[in-house]
């Protein structure tokens, strides 16, 4: 709000500025001649620029006190316009209140309503339960009425046997006696067929037991019967295994007989090479590959010796050879 007045008292200032000269002039009903504007003295210049600063600011003062008329008279507005917002959402509130109340007060009265249909409809449907209860029990008793009279004859009966057997006191004891005779005969009915049904299960069970252990047994001749088979390959095994370890040992004494023989030869050569040469024999009698080095190195030089038919540097090689040595 102070942005947008200061923007308007900068325009306004303006405006002002550039229309001032002209309204001073029409003013004074004059016009002043472009050749007399550069006669005025500095004095008469400030003054009139005084003067029409002076002019300005009352214009604007004006204008300010028109806008601040404008805005209280805004503000007054825009409270009058609260005020009646205010009582606008007040009246809005009752009237939502007065809404809910009514459908608060709607829905007890529907649920009022609801609950006596729901009341009297059970009562209508105790009703029928009891009237059906009635007409149930008015046909049981109609049966009962046309079963005694068909079970009449039979209690004639049961007073002439009373009246024969001379046992019992009344009627109803000799029932009781032969009811629990008839629960005795029911008991041990229920024994039997309780003793006929665990024997059934006895004997199936011993019908499982037979066959399993036949399916054990089956099995385990199976098995026994594997296990002879490796048995038999295994035997196959060791026998032929022990023919190769008898081969073996029997190649490895050869072996071992010709290696002895070898190197019993290779220490002949060595000795009788040596003595020959006259090469002082350093080298131990287990070093076989020693020995064999020095016997090659010597029939080498002897194929030189051989090659060059007495080569004038032959002793010098051999000397040579028995330096190294």
């Amino acid at each position: 709000m102070d942005s947008e007045l200061e923007e308007r008292l900068r325009v306004a200032f303006r405006d002002k500025l550039r229309l001032l000269p002209a309204e001073l002039q029409a003013a004074r009903g004059r016009t002043v001649p472009a050749r007399d504007a550069p006669t005025l003295l500095p004095s008469t210049r400030v003054l009139l620029k005084r003067r029409e600063v002076a002019e300005v600011d009352r214009e604007l003062q004006n204008q300010r006190q028109e806008f601040q008329q404008r805005m209280q008279r805004l503000a007054q507005r825009r409270q009058q316009l609260a005020r009646r917002q205010e009582q606008h959402r007040h009246a809005v509130h009752r009237f939502e209140s007065f809404l809910k109340a009514v459908a608060a007060r709607r829905e007890r009265a529907l649920r009022r309503a609801g609950e006596e249909q729901a009341r009297a409809a059970a009562e209508r449907a105790e009703a029928a339960r009891l009237q059906r209860e009635l007409e149930q029990l008015l046909r049981h008793r109609e049966r009962l009425a046309r079963r005694l009279r068909s079970l009449r004859p039979f209690g004639d009966y049961l007073r002439d046997a009373l009246a024969r057997m001379g046992q019992f006191q009344d009627v109803p004891a000799m029932l009781v006696h032969f009811g629990l005779l008839e629960g005795v005969r029911a008991a041990l009915a229920r024994e039997a067929e309780a003793g006929q049904e665990l024997l059934a299960q006895d004997r199936a069970q011993l019908q499982r037991y037979r066959q399993d252990i036949s399916t054990q047994l089956l099995g385990t001749r199976e098995e026994l019967a594997r296990l002879h088979t490796r048995l038999e390959a295994a035997r196959q095994d060791v026998l032929q295994w022990e023919s190769c370890w008898t081969h073996m040992q029997s190649t490895a004494s050869q072996k071992t007989l010709l290696l002895g023989q070898i190197k019993l030869a290779v220490l002949n050569l060595f000795q009788q090479t040596t003595a020959q040469l006259r090469i002082p024999m350093d080298r131990a009698q287990e070093d076989t590959k020693a020995q064999l080095d020095m016997v090659l190195l010597c029939m080498q030089g002897l194929a030189d010796i051989c090659a060059t038919d007495a080569h004038p540097q032959h002793h010098k090689r051999v000397r040579m050879l028995q330096d190294q040595e």
